[in-house]
């Protein structure tokens, strides 16, 4: 199976996100994390079946939360560049692919 690898920033947005949850109602961030995680393990099994867009990422999204989780295929590695909510400002995340993943190398 291919590595895959959170930008610090996703990493970030996951772990608020679950706090988030887990503060709405006690379990309900533990399983967001898991759903999250079962999606980029089922990523990391076929990365390729979801669309590539024009910027380069694909993105796949949770069924039971409002995220979808943006990544793209670089040097044999799956940078999982945003878990975003649905209705947060649209691909807010783009200036990432820039910086955050040439300097994560």
């Amino acid at each position: 199976m291919i590595k895959v690898r959170f930008l610090e920033e996703a990493d970030i947005e996951l772990s608020k996100a679950v706090d988030y949850y887990e503060h709405i109602y006690l379990g309900l961030g533990l399983d967001f994390e898991q759903e999250v995680k079962g999606n980029v393990f089922k990523i990391a099994e076929n990365p390729e079946l979801w669309p590539l867009r024009d910027d380069g990422t694909r993105r796949f999204s949770t069924k039971r939360f409002p995220y979808r989780i943006v990544y793209l295929l670089h040097e044999d590695v799956i940078w999982i560049v945003a878990v975003a909510h649905h209705k947060r400002f649209p691909e807010y995340w783009k200036e990432r692919l820039k910086s955050e993943l040439t300097d994560s190398r």
